[in-house]
């Protein structure tokens, strides 16, 4: 796959300007990476960024010819550019565009996108290695495109399908994926398990729900991964999958989202496995409180307990915790609590904890201990 960088008006500027906004990293260590990046994965890259919105129109154009892929970041363009907007429109090449900042939780002007209608998909707030991501998701969407389905009004109420090659039904993995509940995270996080998965017979189901801030909160989120879990019935009436055999899979906090989506949904799940889960929210207090703050709103004291995975044992399905030894951005004593908490209520509880692994490896098929982690996800 041949890559398109495409880079608009002051990102020449990366490194200096507005550096507590936009990182220290230059527009030329960015170019470095992503094409870098792109050669791991068998592709290839180049790079433009121009200030004049006609000569990116010209170069999205061009591209016709030199491209089968872009990723672009139009910068203040994105709030203002229908000619931009149009011009991605007309070459039908997927694009997926790119925002250094959280574009959400900034002015309301940023907040608006004219370009993101275009574009196969949106990366924001991540910084500078959104671009990389971005990367990551065209090469998992070139190996299996998803169907893109909706399961509720809101734009975030969505989510990826993909069936196995061959008949069904297949067996259905659902995807829950972490980032604290919050807004840059989103399911792109968990597209290489979507696609591993899918070699071994599963149909994946990769779901996005509403986050924190602006939407979003405990009842809401809570109530869409319910929602997406539950839309598998629906889904079943038009694709062939086995709704007997459904392993609910959530990484970091999607696995506290999967263990309540798996406890209330109207079907439940065969199994939970959850990836570096946070599973004892209690425990994760005082270092965690503004992030459960945003999650619990004014109920962070009150009513932690109701939404603490360990204090709603047991689950009443077969559950595997697994956990990288070295991960740093969620202990592993959460999933070694857990698991023997779960033991001790009557489930079915097994703790794999992965060796050399940290919080990333659990959704990065490239990592070593991939083959453990999709072991576990297989039952």
């Amino acid at each position: 796959m041949r890559i398109l960088l495409l880079n608009g008006p002051n990102l020449n500027l990366l490194g200096t300007r507005t550096p507590e906004v936009y990182g220290a990293t230059t527009l030329r260590q960015v170019e470095e990476s992503c094409r870098e990046r792109a050669e791991q994965y068998g592709h290839s890259l180049e790079a433009y960024q121009s200030n004049h919105e006609g000569a990116l129109i010209d170069a999205i154009h061009a591209a016709r010819q030199t491209a089968d892929a872009i990723v672009f970041n139009p910068g203040a363009y994105t709030h203002t550019s229908y000619a931009l907007r149009d011009a991605i429109e007309a070459v039908e090449i997927q694009t997926v565009e790119v925002h250094i900042s959280n574009v959400r939780e900034r002015e309301p002007w940023r907040r608006i996108s004219r370009t993101e209608p275009a574009c196969v998909y949106q990366i924001f707030g991540r910084g500078v290695s959104g671009y990389l991501a971005a990367i990551a998701h065209l090469h998992y969407r070139s190996i299996h495109p998803p169907i893109t389905l909706s399961y509720g009004g809101h734009p975030d109420q969505v989510g990826d399908l993909r069936l196995p090659d061959g008949p069904g039904s297949h067996p259905v993995a659902v995807l829950i994926h972490g980032g604290g509940w919050t807004g840059p995270f989103t399911r792109d996080v968990m597209d290489g398990m979507a696609v591993d998965l899918l070699a071994h017979g599963l149909a994946t189901w990769n779901i996005e729900y509403r986050r924190i801030p602006p939407v979003g909160g405990w009842r809401d989120t809570l109530g869409d991964v319910a929602a997406g879990l539950d839309a598998l019935e629906v889904l079943a009436d038009h694709h062939p999958l086995d709704l007997a055999d459904v392993t609910v899979i959530g990484h970091s906090a999607g696995g506290h989202l999967g263990f309540f989506a798996a406890r209330i949904a109207r079907r439940r799940p065969q199994r939970f496995v959850s990836l570096a889960g946070m599973l004892d929210l209690h425990s994760l207090r005082p270092d965690f409180d503004e992030l459960l703050s945003g999650f619990m709103g004014d109920e962070l004291d009150t009513g932690i307990h109701r939404v603490d995975p360990i204090r709603n044992l047991p689950m009443g399905i077969p559950i595997v915790a697994v956990h990288g030894d070295r991960d740093d951005a969620v202990s592993p004593d959460q999933s070694r609590r857990f698991a023997a908490a779960a033991a001790a209520s009557g489930d079915r509880a097994r703790l794999v904890e992965v060796a050399g692994a940290d919080h990333h490896d659990l959704v990065d098929p490239t990592a070593p201990s991939w083959e453990t982690v999709t072991e576990c996800c297989l039952g």
